[in-house]
């Protein structure tokens, strides 16, 4: 079935029809939210909640319809039934409840993504509309019908070819696209996957893990919208600038409220961005450090060497070390927390402590009586003395203070280590107490604040009040209801969780960002081969039901801690084996540099996934020789070419020590607001980054500066060389004084 005019514009009308039913909903959404933000019965603070709980919902609604306001449409599915559906970006219905559009997730679109000549599934048709705005401009037919084909062998792997190929070749923008309109058959395998538990999606550069990973997240966001949206969905990605890059993806897709995070953020009130020396890294790393850790906690709860002598108000009794040791195993015997446990502690300390103030007092001939006792007690816990003394021997702690005072100490530190790590390598964390935090500390307060705990009467309070406040949204969301025609867009049971959930002025995700103890329903891990296992630890907290989808490519490890393998870093924590999913086509990488990736990891011993790039590719790579005083202006003449060459977005990809040469040659000739630094500027023309920041990333340029010094910088340089090589959606260029690593020229 041929482009044509007449095709193409019957497409438009119905294009027409579905935005114009969009546009529809918009005006009735702003017409609600106007009446509801100018009510004027918002007379007490519950109605004043209540009104902005309801204000909230109806913008995030509008926010929602807007977003795919000039891209709702991409597709239509003929099955041979002679039924059709159109596929969008969200669901659309008319007033009478007629389906206009069909949500990409919805079970009746999973034949969009998976039917092929070969197995159909009762499809005959499957059409790629190419739309610009709201206009289409072109479609692509793939006829599935069995009966119609001459043979299977005229027909591509890929569905919607053309259109896939002119998403991949097109100019980057410096963010991440959502690929529904074009996802694979493999790809859409791993997006509905129906584990529950954890899926771990392996693939080589340019195969889509993050692009599927997001889907998966909107896909379980979608299909499970009652299991998640009360716990809500984690994502963690490496770097700042990497969430930055891809936070549109997910609101494009009809998702709006995911917490995303890097792992230096995990703990709430600490934003670590740089990491430690390889050699402290890997011993932070390491599983040992949960059992370090342990011990430097049972350290801090401490038996005097001598009794302690106390005076109450003119009374001398003495604090023995056997009434502290006695103490101390009564609330290690509870199993709480050390500050949940120090309540314990206190009051066993208290009770001996009464007995030998009690004899002291009818010693002295000073009158008491038993009932006497709660108010004895009570002048004991409030003496100076004797708070002193308890805390000296059970303080409670903060992570982060536990953990400044811990580092601090070189004897804490080797006394701590045990067994479990040497005395060499114990030292090696030492440090300032007011030194900064990296992102391998943030993995060690997680656990140091499981190891110490809160105290819980608060919480406890606020879960009291949460049950009677749910009670009364329900209540009066039904009379709201009651009064307005929702068009079946949201129940009373909904409409009462949006209420509950924006009664503390936050919406979810803000609340689950705060609080580090939030378990959340799904965790999408993106670059997971970077994460050591103390930080897969921090991260299984988040979700104990092991609810996960893992992205990442053992070939491009690069941190000293991070993963060999797939089943060494999870085996730890999931007891049956994850399901563990390749993906096979790139659709960044073309040919022409693949091979030169491919050909380096090969000689380097990197194992990596085979895949097939989908497209040749126009340019070969260039090798530009250059001596040491000219490095930077070559490096700085060859991103000006290969901008020239793609009219497109470049990354000047080199280690930490060219970074301020290369920022300054580059800001001189694109001129400074055209050039970022590291992750956080991949949206300028030219972004200059070390190859870790730039994982994940993708430009339509790379020029790579120094391949032999990115080799030789650390044990798993090699996987960094093939990460910078695999950047590039169209053209690469090599800078290098020297020789070149061995296996690079292919």
């Amino acid at each position: 079935m041929a482009s044509s005019d007449e095709q193409i514009a019957l497409e438009q009308r119905y294009a027409d029809r579905v935005y114009a039913r969009i546009d529809e909903q918009i005006a009735r959404l702003e017409t609600q939210l106007s009446g509801v933000i100018g009510a004027q019965t918002a007379s007490t603070h519950q109605n004043r909640s209540e009104r902005d709980s309801f204000a909230t919902f109806y913008e995030d609604r509008i926010g929602l319809l807007r977003s795919v306001s000039s891209n709702a449409i991409f597709g239509r599915l003929d099955r041979s039934d002679a039924t059709r559906h159109y596929i969008g970006r969200i669901g659309v219905f008319t007033a009478e409840g007629t389906q206009l559009l069909v949500d990409w997730r919805a079970p009746a679109a999973a034949a969009f993504y998976q039917a092929t000549p070969k197995c159909p599934g009762g499809v005959r048709l499957r059409r790629h509309l190419v739309t610009s705005g709201r206009t289409v401009v072109d479609i692509e037919d793939d006829v599935l019908d069995g009966s119609l084909l001459d043979s299977d062998e005229h027909h591509s792997s890929l569905q919607g070819e053309g259109a896939l190929l002119a998403a991949v070749s097109a100019k980057r923008t410096g963010r991440m696209g959502d690929i529904v309109a074009t996802i694979q058959a493999e790809q859409d395998r791993i997006i509905r996957h129906e584990t529950r538990g954890a899926l771990v999606v392996q693939g080589g550069p340019g195969t889509g893990k993050t692009a599927v990973a997001l889907h998966r997240a909107a896909y379980q966001l979608y299909t499970h919208r009652k299991r998640l949206e009360h716990s809500g969905v984690l994502i963690v990605a490496p770097t700042r600038g990497f969430l930055r890059y891809i936070e549109r993806v997910l609101p494009s897709l009809g998702e709006t409220g995911v917490v995303t995070l890097t792992p230096g953020e995990l703990v709430p009130g600490v934003r670590a961005e740089s990491h430690d020396r390889e050699d402290v890294a890997r011993v932070k790393g390491s599983l040992a450090m949960a059992k370090v850790l342990r011990r430097a906690v049972k350290a801090r709860q401490q038996v005097p060497k001598a009794p302690i002598d106390l005076n109450i108000d003119g009374v001398h009794i003495t604090l023995t070390p056997e009434d502290v040791r006695a103490a101390r195993a009564e609330a290690r015997a509870t199993g709480r927390p050390h500050n949940l446990a120090r309540t314990t502690f206190v009051r066993a300390a208290l009770e001996r402590l009464v007995e030998a103030y009690t004899a002291e007092l009818t010693r002295l001939e000073r009158a008491w009586a038993e009932e006497d006792r709660a108010d004895l007690i009570h002048d004991l816990r409030t003496s100076h003395d004797v708070k002193v003394a308890l805390n000296r021997c059970w303080l409670p702690y903060t992570p982060q203070s536990f953990a400044r005072s811990f580092f601090a100490s070189k004897e804490r530190l080797v006394h701590a280590a045990g067994d479990h790590v040497s005395a060499r390598e114990a030292k090696l964390l030492h440090r300032a107490k007011d030194a900064e935090w990296t992102i391998e500390d943030v993995a060690l307060l997680d656990e140091i604040a499981e190891l110490l705990g809160d105290d819980d009467t608060a919480a406890q309070r606020e879960q009291k009040k949460a049950r009677a406040a749910e009670r009364s949204n329900l209540e009066y969301a039904e009379k709201v209801l009651s009064m307005i025609d929702s068009e079946g867009i949201v129940s009373a049971a909904e409409l009462a969780a949006q209420v509950g959930a924006r009664r503390d002025g936050r919406s979810l995700a803000e609340r689950a960002a705060a609080d580090r103890t939030w378990t959340y329903g799904h965790v999408v891990v993106d670059e997971a081969q970077e994460l050591s296992p103390m930080m897969w630890r921090a991260l299984m907290r988040r979700n104990p039901t092991k609810s996960f989808t893992i992205v990442g490519d053992v070939a491009q490890t690069s941190s000293i801690s991070g993963a060999d393998s797939w089943d060494a870093a999870l085996s730890p924590f999931i007891d049956d084996r994850a399901s563990i999913e390749e993906l096979t086509v790139n659709y960044r990488t073309p040919s022409r540099i693949m091979r030169h990736a491919s050909s380096l990891a090969a000689a380097h011993g990197l194992s990596v996934t085979e895949v097939k790039s989908v497209r040749e590719g126009e340019h070969d790579v260039r090798f530009v020789e250059s001596s040491a005083d000219h490095l930077v202006e070559k490096t700085i003449a060859e991103a000006r070419s290969l901008a020239d060459l793609t009219r497109g977005r470049v990354a000047i990809l080199c280690l930490e020590a060219h970074l301020d040469a290369v920022l300054a040659g580059a800001s001189a000739v694109f001129g400074e607001s055209s050039v970022g630094r590291g992750s956080v500027g991949v949206a300028r023309e030219v972004s200059i980054m070390t190859p870790t920041d730039a994982k994940g990333l993708e430009f339509d340029a790379v020029v790579i500066v120094q391949p032999r010094d990115i080799l030789e910088s650390h044990a798993r340089g090699a996987n960094d060389l093939y990460v910078a090589l695999t950047r590039p959606t169209q053209a690469l260029s090599v800078v290098f004084t020297g020789d070149l690593p061995i296996g690079l020229r292919a």
